[in-house]
């Protein structure tokens, strides 16, 4: 059963990214360790299309790469 897009940006948040609104029904979010930008688009009740849910989980796994990679080094 695909994710809601509310879901998706739930998970957004929970690892640290920053809502900036866009036109319509998309939203733009930034994070300070990943690069460039993720929009998501769509109302927060409609089911997210596969790619919309591959994107996101590709981006929550860049930060928490780079957020593994920090603490090895403050270590």
């Amino acid at each position: 059963m695909p994710k809601k897009i509310r879901e998706l940006k739930q998970w957004l948040r929970q690892v640290g990214f920053s809502e900036l609104p866009g036109k319509g029904s998309h939203t733009n979010w930034i994070h300070p360790l990943y690069a460039g930008k993720l929009t998501v688009s769509g109302k927060d009740s409609s089911d997210a299309k596969p790619y919309q849910e591959k994107d996101v989980q590709q981006a929550i796994k860049e930060v928490e790469e780079k957020q593994q990679q920090e603490k090895q080094e403050d270590e």
